[in-house]
């Protein structure tokens, strides 16, 4: 059998509470990360050697940037993503208001005097 491993996978560090409890999997793909995402992590690291043509089809896949059609690749793949830094883009200015009328943002009392 293909992606055996001796301990089930737990990442409490990215899932505090558990892979099932996040809600970012199904409980599918929660139970397939659970039964064999020790071996895809090895496997993924490069500290396990594939075994089968199915591992060797998981690390072609995982490593490239083509499309992924192995079901085990595409939901690794998507613990990968989900498990990435967030970046968030916030709206605010750290500016004071001089400095923000001076680039144009905001209005000023000259932009006022030039509409009358």
């Amino acid at each position: 059998m293909s992606f055996e491993s001796e301990k089930p996978f737990n990442d409490f560090t990215h899932f505090a509470r558990g892979i099932r409890r996040s809600g970012d999997f199904t409980i599918k793909e929660s139970n397939l990360l659970e039964e064999c995402g020790t071996a895809m992590m090895e496997l993924y690291k490069g500290t396990r050697k594939p075994k089968t043509e199915e591992e060797k089809v998981f690390v072609e896949q995982i490593t490239s940037d083509e499309v992924i059609t192995d079901k085990n690749a595409k939901i690794f793949k998507k613990y990968l993503q989900v498990i990435q830094p967030r970046h968030l883009h916030r709206l605010c200015s750290n500016g004071t208001d001089e400095e923000l009328n001076s680039n144009g943002y905001g209005s000023s009392s000259s932009d006022e005097s030039a509409l009358d």
